[in-house]
């Protein structure tokens, strides 16, 4: 069976002068399935948000494949992507629902901004209908949908972010850090929200985060970035349980836990990685970008460039 997404090679990096250039996304692949979820985590400045907007087309990559659905997108401007027939099918929800809402639109417009710019002559006529759906189906009471975003709680307005992504019945929602910006007892609501319309609309998720504990919630498989490029990926289970990258290791190591096992050797605290990160400004091609904080490091580490293997639970270093 064809697969839903599949990213080949994927590059983009930014000019800083005349001869500098900041590596946001560094040969990346990975591929998508119908109704699967795929975290995508790592630090601030790794490339996550670069990447799924390079899907989303959002922004032009400076090389490789994004297919959808056996169509290669990437060769099409951003800007014509956005009358594209594909563009309701790859919808996103950005990480502020305050910053993604237009203060003079009510949530009414601001769920049917889509289906005006994109739908068909039948979706504008039953406009008020599709709206009121992606209303209910996100739990959003129809007597807010009067309201503007100064009117409503930052859940709600998240209700509304969601509700404007699904109203054109997309195959691929993007999620931004969706509920970074939101209250713990917010998040778990609006993470159950989420997993109940990927069950009930068969949605498939990009889910960007720097939080392994909402990874655990919604993921089904996990691919770690650090400064561009993929340090480990496979199942969420599996790459939870058993981190065979360093810099995973030090990710899972600093989730709080609540029972602490010093007894068996396990880790008592959060786990600091030493050092500083190199920089992605003209980052060494033959060089591991880990290498300047690892624990791990060998000679070999800063004369030769680890390349990601393995098929199911893959592993970009010399010595995992």
């Amino acid at each position: 069976m064809p697969k839903l997404l599949e990213v080949r090679r994927l590059n983009k990096s930014f000019a800083i002068g005349a001869k500098d250039r900041l590596v946001a996304v560094d040969d990346v692949s990975f591929s998508l399935e119908a109704g699967e979820v795929l975290g995508v985590v790592g630090e601030s400045g790794c490339g996550k948000s670069t990447l799924v907007r390079l899907v989303a087309r959002l922004l032009e990559p400076a090389s490789g494949e994004i297919v959808f659905e056996g169509r290669d997108l990437a060769g099409i401007k951003a800007g014509a992507f956005a009358r594209h027939p594909d563009r309701p099918r790859i919808q996103m929800v950005f990480q502020d629902p305050t910053d993604s809402l237009n203060p003079l639109h009510t949530a009414f417009q601001s769920i049917a901004d889509p289906v005006k710019r994109l739908g068909s002559p039948q979706m504008q006529r039953d406009l008020q209908a599709l709206v009121e759906r992606a209303a209910e189906r996100v739990g959003l009471p129809l007597e807010l949908l009067a309201r503007r975003p100064h009117q409503l709680s930052g859940g709600q307005k998240a209700r509304v972010g969601i509700a404007r992504a699904i109203v054109m019945e997309p195959r691929i929602v993007i999620l931004d850090e969706p509920t970074s910006a939101l209250d713990v007892s917010v998040q778990s609501v609006v993470l159950k929200t989420l997993a109940r319309l990927r069950d009930e609309l068969g949605l498939a998720y990009i889910f960007v985060s720097h939080d392994l504990k909402v990874m655990q919630l919604l993921a089904n498989r996990v691919m770690v970035m650090y400064l561009g490029k993929i340090a480990e990926t496979g199942p969420a289970q599996d790459v939870f349980a058993a981190p065979r990258h360093p810099y995973t290791q030090a990710l899972a190591a600093s989730m709080p836990r609540i029972t602490l096992h010093r007894e068996r050797g396990e880790p008592g605290g959060r786990q600091h990685l030493e050092g500083e990160p190199r920089s992605p400004v003209n980052p060494n091609p033959n060089e591991c970008r880990f290498a300047s904080r690892c624990p791990k490091v060998q000679a070999r580490c800063r004369e030769e460039a680890p390349v990601l293997r393995g098929d199911v639970h893959g592993v970009a270093c010399h010595f995992a």
